[in-house]
């Protein structure tokens, strides 16, 4: 077995990090985020956010696998950081064993089938939270972008015009919709379209004190307080993405229709059966409201 991948029994995990406990990190599951990816900051599609650390033996040069593509990242661990949960000895050295496997033979199907599947029930386990809010966010949001704009990266793009490409990224922390632009000057048709495909999101403009920085625009949704809110804010995101799509690029909207209509919407968070969370609010005031009649 290759020596990179060897369970060691609790070697110095943090022992190049001074000051701190001496915690092995092999065979943790984390959540990491840009800030511990070394290599690829923002990550792959195929990227879930949540890791299985195969290697902990340096905290600072971390090897670990993403439970959604089947990757090794190195990551650097030695920042501030969230541990879920911790993989028992077989499942960790049967992981292993396969990616040593997909190193040999080129193919990494079976790596990328088990650690997927590893990390549903490792959700399902923990159930709703905040800290498991953030993975599921990114894996129903990773579900719109292969619907409407397949490529390697985690975002989706829109053409406005000529030149005029804006990019959506979802804050999976702070649960909003942010749009990349090379706009410099506000632009009503885009910031109307905006308002008109989120109207319960709160919509700011971000601008920036350098005349020469492009406009960035937020589109801010209510933090999902159970596993059913979480669904809904996907929802809204895919409501609004297809009506700024059906506005701007009609031709591929079209397009993009008819292949959800013949093979369905992607739902990977429809296949999780998570253990309850925080009971679902259900607004009732409306029915108080002054001028109503029953």
């Amino acid at each position: 077995m290759d020596p990179s991948v060897r369970t060691h029994a609790r070697p110095e995990a943090m022992g190049d990090v001074p000051g701190v406990c001496a915690l092995a990190l092999t065979r943790a599951i984390v959540q990491y985020r840009d800030v511990h990816e070394t290599d690829d900051p923002g990550g792959r599609i195929e990227d879930i956010g949540l890791a299985l650390v195969i290697d902990g033996r340096y905290a600072a040069a971390s090897e670990a696998l993403d439970l959604g593509s089947g990757r090794l990242k190195v990551l650097d661990l030695s920042t501030e950081l969230v541990v879920l949960d911790w993989a028992y000895e077989p499942t960790h050295e049967y992981l292993a064993e396969l990616i040593e496997r997909a190193s040999a033979s080129g193919d990494g199907t079976d790596v990328e089938r088990y650690g997927f599947q590893l990390g549903m029930r490792v959700l399902e386990r923990l159930g709703f939270g905040p800290l498991t809010r953030p993975v599921l966010l990114r894996i129903g949001y990773r579900d719109l972008c292969r619907d409407f704009d397949l490529h390697e990266g985690t975002s989706v793009r829109v053409v406005l015009g000529p030149g005029r490409v804006v990019r959506a990224h979802l804050d999976y922390d702070g649960c909003a919709l942010l749009f990349r632009t090379a706009l410099h000057e506000p632009d009503a048709a885009f910031e109307r379209a905006l308002y008109e495909a989120f109207p319960d999101a709160r919509l700011r403009r971000l601008e920036s004190s350098q005349p020469e920085t492009s406009l960035e625009y937020r589109a801010q949704f209510s933090l999902p307080m159970s596993f059913t809110e979480v669904q809904d804010v996907i929802a809204a995101v895919r409501r609004g993405l297809a009506r700024l799509t059906a506005r701007f690029e009609p031709d591929r909207f079209a397009t993009l229709s008819g292949l959800v209509d013949t093979f369905g919407a992607r739902a990977t968070l429809a296949n999780l059966h998570l253990t309850p969370g925080a009971p679902h609010p259900v607004p009732i005031g409306s029915a108080f409201a002054p001028g109503t009649v029953h």
